[in-house]
C-alpha cells in the first residue's frame, strides 16, 4: 500500500502536492510500485483537517499516478477495487466505497451533472466545477459549500 493525499472519482491519485501546488513529499518509489505491483493499493483517510477536506474529489489537483496504474483505493470507509472497470463505474465505486458520507451527496451530484453536461461521456467532467472544491478550501478553509 502507498499513501495518497487525494484521489479523484476516476482513480487518479495525487500523492505529493497539497491543493495542487504545495509539495508535501516526494514521489519516491510509489510510481514503480503502482506500475509493477500485483495489486496497487493507495490508502488515505476519507477526510482531513477535521472534515474540511475530502480526500476523494471530482478531479485531482495534481496527478502522480493515473487511473491506469491504480488498482484499489482504500479509506476507513472501505476499499474500492477498480481493476477492469470503465471510468464511470470506477467513479461510482470510489464514491460509494471510499468517500466520507458527508461528501458522498456532493460527489454524486457532480457525477450526475457531469454525465448530463460534459463534452464527452467516457470520463465526464465539468471543467468549471472540477477543481472548485480546492478553490473553495483555499478561499474559505473548507471544501463544504
Amino acid at each position: 500500500m502507498n499513501g495518497m493525499i487525494e484521489a479523484d472519482v476516476y482513480g487518479n491519485v495525487n500523492s505529493t502536492h497539497l491543493m495542487g501546488s504545495r509539495i508535501q513529499n516526494g514521489i519516491g518509489g510509489s510510481g514503480d510500485f503502482a506500475r509493477n505491483a500485483f495489486i496497487s493499493l493507495f490508502l488515505s483517510p476519507s477526510t482531513a483537517k477535521d472534515g474540511a477536506i475530502s480526500t476523494i474529489v471530482p478531479m485531482a489537483s495534481h496527478v502522480d499516478h493515473t487511473e491506469h496504474d491504480v488498482g484499489v483505493i482504500v479509506t476507513e470507509q472501505g476499499p474500492a477495487d477498480l481493476r477492469g472497470l470503465p471510468p464511470r463505474r470506477r467513479a461510482e465505486r470510489v464514491v460509494a466505497h471510499c468517500a466520507h458520507p458527508s461528501y458522498r451527496p456532493l460527489l454524486e451530484d457532480y457525477l450526475e451533472r457531469a454525465a448530463r453536461g460534459a463534452y464527452g461521456l467516457h470520463t465526464p467532467h465539468l471543467l468549471k466545477d472540477a477543481l472548485s472544491w480546492h478553490t473553495r478550501f483555499l478561499e474559505t478553509g473548507s471544501m463544504v459549500p
